[in-house]
């Protein structure tokens, strides 16, 4: 069990993940944070930024989307509705399957208020239940 300070949410990586964050500045007024490990030839991660504007929230989820599938160079194998315990209902908050040109991923992005969320899990293969295991061992709130 992981509780990284300031992210608001509790995760089950399946390893010991190394956590960075900075605080928000006059510069980037954001405050952000990464949680990420690697086991099985995967790459596990869980980023976190808070937002001053609700205006911000779904446009934030769906750049987030839209640049891991440019990096990757990805096709969108599969989207889904996402839930998580806890999350604030939001139409961008999604799931995806995504196939790239060396990399598989499974991606999910959802917000709790202000703070937008980012699960990934990225590698040469797709492992179904370690995702499964990853998304459902997140927990928002205190």
């Amino acid at each position: 069990m992981t509780h990284p300070d300031g992210a608001g949410i509790t995760a089950m990586f399946p390893c010991k993940p190394v956590v960075n964050s900075r605080p928000a500045t006059a510069a980037e007024p954001a405050a952000m944070g990464l949680a990420e490990c690697k086991a099985d030839e995967l790459n596990f991660s869980l980023a976190w930024a808070d937002l001053g504007d609700p205006a911000l929230v779904a446009p934030a989820l769906a750049e987030m989307q839209r640049s891991l599938t440019l990096k990757l160079n990805a096709q969108v194998l599969a989207t889904e509705a996402l839930a998580v315990r806890g999350m604030t209902p939001n139409p961008a908050a999604q799931l995806l399957v995504l196939k790239g040109d060396q990399q598989r991923a499974r991606l999910a992005v959802f917000s709790h208020g202000l703070r937008v969320y980012q699960v990934l899990m990225l590698g040469a293969q797709d492992n179904s239940s370690a995702w499964e295991n990853f998304i459902t061992g997140l927990t928002l709130g205190p």
